[in-house]
């Protein structure tokens, strides 16, 4: 009887946490959605931009929203669900019959556990699909020359068409700019024959003319072809740095083996990777970090949040998630600052947390 009773008493904490949390999430997706589609509309028109253009980019972008959203949703959800119960008396007469504050945290952490994992999965599968087509239908909107496919980015040079692979973020002293990797350039004839093919293993621009590296050029003529291979060449090409570094996917809307992979290349080049590399733990940790805010965000649940309404409850889960967004940012920012790795910046503000829950729950759990 008394497992049976601990049974429903974790479907009571779940299911008043997780419909709390659905709603708060759907609520703040949607409203993230919402101010993006009104910015939207004003691109109609640049370059055959249209308002379904609008509606796809909306809709492609909505799991990569979700996932953004989703700490801040388990966050005021959980809140909002055990405070609830907590209104009603039936978080005093849990407590009452028997189960411990760490045990009734847990139980709301459980179902937030389950979702975790769930939103992790999107987050690595259609987030990122929905983001590099999103990012397609921005690209055509900044540029009529420019566009991008599952094949990289393409480009119309006069005569030439471009094609690079990936474009990525590097830190240029103060300034981000973006490298072109594993570029291709095809020149054709007037009457529409391959005349000059060059394949780069990258291209950069010094703000006055793009540089291309170990590039390797075959001319094509009645004689035949005719190859020659050059450690750099410059680059005579009117594509708009400035359009690339406004195109080019930030790296936190990255899957973590697309974040692997440029991290890989910059390092093997000699390069700084840490604009990537704080993204890839940052997506490691997503899981570890949510349900941490969560559980420590529970007390809150069991002292003045019996005595305070719905606009309390919601108050202080906003003031918090504001608090932890800020926190972690400057904890990772004065990591990279003063060389820390980026593991263990993003893991500070987590370990700091931790110990502030495990200390509340040892003295008054």
């Amino acid at each position: 009887m008394a497992t049976l009773t601990v049974k429903r008493a974790d479907r009571l904490i779940a299911m008043s946490v997780l419909g709390t949390l659905l709603l708060v999430w759907l609520v703040l997706a949607g409203f993230d959605s919402l101010l993006q589609f009104v910015r939207q509309l004003g691109n109609i028109g640049k370059n055959g931009f249209s308002l379904y253009d609008a509606i796809a980019y909306i809709m492609l972008t909505l799991p990569r929203r979700l996932y953004q959203m989703f700490s801040n949703a388990a966050l005021i959800g959980g809140l909002l669900g055990l405070g609830g119960l907590a209104a009603t008396g039936e978080l005093t007469a849990l407590r009452a019959a028997g189960m411990s504050k760490l045990r009734i945290a847990g139980s709301a952490a459980g179902v937030i556990a389950v979702l975790t994992l769930a939103v992790v999965v999107m987050g690595e599968t259609a987030a990122p699909y929905g983001d590099q087509h999103a990012q397609a239908i921005q690209v055509r909107m900044r540029s009529s020359n420019l566009g991008s496919t599952s094949s990289g980015l393409w480009a119309r040079d006069g005569g030439r068409i471009i094609n690079a692979k990936s474009a990525i973020a590097v830190q240029d002293g103060d300034r981000t700019t973006v490298k072109l990797v594993d570029v291709r350039v095809y020149s054709f004839t007037p009457d529409g024959q391959l005349s000059v093919f060059s394949h780069g293993d990258s291209a950069t621009h010094d703000g006055n003319k793009w540089i291309m590296s170990k590039v390797r050029t075959t001319t094509l003529d009645d004689q035949g072809t005719h190859s020659t291979n050059e450690d750099t060449q410059t680059w005579a090409s009117r594509l708009n740095p400035h359009v690339l570094e406004q195109s080019v996917i930030h790296p936190e809307y990255l899957s973590m083996a697309d974040l692997r992979r440029n991290i890989r290349y910059l390092d093997n080049n000699g390069q700084n990777s840490g604009v990537y590399a704080v993204a890839f733990w940052g997506r490691a940790l997503f899981a570890l970090n949510t349900l941490v805010l969560v559980l420590c965000a529970m007390p809150f649940a069991f002292g003045s949040l019996r005595s305070g309404g719905l606009g309390k409850r919601l108050f202080i889960g906003i003031i918090l998630a504001i608090g932890w967004y800020f926190l972690q940012g400057a904890m990772v920012n004065f990591g990279t600052v003063y060389g820390m790795p980026p593991l263990l910046a993003n893991l500070l503000p987590t370990t700091l947390l931790v110990a502030g829950a495990l200390a509340y729950f040892r003295r008054f759990g």
